[in-house]
């Protein structure tokens, strides 16, 4: 697995020409149908991580690989990726069509932050599935994104910030209301997104140390709160203990390095905080009943 994907890389492998403002650029954003694409069709898209966000509305058949999950998309959806966390997504139907936008978080210096949206939270839902009138009005927003941005407007930054956020806005209402529960506008959602934040922000790991974070005694000490209070504030919001949370978190990421990458199975432990190899082993064959390298070559 390459570690990041850069813009640089992107507009390389996907037009095979970089522009020549990303250069000079502070915040960067583009729009694309997916008939612009080199070739007129879908490239594979690598498993990594990104160095910016994207959003796009998938049409047809495919298969996302997003971190250690899968989802199946029949027939249409949205998806919401940023920096964090590794994705890509195969072709299944022949019938392939769609959008996306990509942008960083510079882009919106000073505009709102679109991290503060669900989806783009560590526990939020990256794709959303669409029925056929919901991928009409989204269609319709990524057509506007594309005249406006190809426009002489002096504005059409704004304007492109302005769409973005109506999107945003419009799929947190089509979320599925166990996905909206998580959310509250309280003291005890600020710390935990402050926690998310933290946690998140350690992945992915560098090749040599350990996970300067690692325990909820570690986190409420970076928190500045007592450990006693951030393991109810969790328990409240996500109904889950913080060492769980951690422990789900290392999990997630010692199958992504298992899955895409050739390190060798003791470097992983010693990069995700073990100290031992046995202890790597005994962690991973706890929460998945088989051994990392039983994993592995699965």
């Amino acid at each position: 697995m390459k570690n990041v994907e850069l813009l640089e890389d992107f507009y390389t492998e996907r037009f095979s020409l970089v522009p020549e403002s990303l250069k000079n650029e502070i915040g960067h954003f583009n729009v694309f149908s997916f008939d612009d694409l080199v070739g007129c069709s879908i490239k594979p898209i690598p498993y990594s991580r990104r160095g910016y966000f994207k959003i796009s509305l998938i049409q047809g058949e495919n298969k996302v690989h997003f971190s250690d999950k899968t989802f199946e998309i029949k027939k249409q959806a949205l998806l919401f990726a940023d920096p964090r966390t590794p994705y890509n997504w195969e072709q299944i139907g022949k019938e392939q069509s769609g959008f996306s936008c990509v942008f960083t978080e510079a882009f919106f210096h000073h505009f709102g932050n679109p991290k503060n949206y669900s989806v783009f939270q560590a526990d939020g839902l990256p794709i959303i599935e669409l029925t056929d009138t919901q991928a009409k009005w989204v269609k319709k927003l990524f057509a506007k994104m594309l005249t406006e941005w190809t426009s002489d407007n002096r504005h059409k930054y704004d304007k492109m910030r302005l769409l973005i956020f109506e999107l945003l806005y419009n799929t947190e209402k089509i979320l599925p209301e166990r996905s909206l529960s998580k959310y509250h506008t309280s003291a005890s959602q600020k710390i935990t997104t402050q926690f998310l934040e933290l946690l998140e922000r350690q992945f992915p790991v560098e090749d040599v140390g350990v996970l300067p974070l690692r325990s909820a005694k570690d986190f409420a000490e970076k928190l500045s709160i007592h450990i006693n209070h951030l393991n109810k504030t969790l328990k409240k919001v996500l109904n889950k203990s913080t060492s769980v949370i951690i422990q789900e978190r290392i999990l997630v990421e010692s199958k992504i390095l298992l899955k895409q990458t050739n390190k060798d199975v003791s470097e992983i432990g010693f990069a995700l905080g073990f100290k031992e190899a046995t202890h790597f082993h005994n962690f991973f064959k706890k929460h998945t009943a088989v051994t990392p390298n039983q994993y592995r070559i699965d």
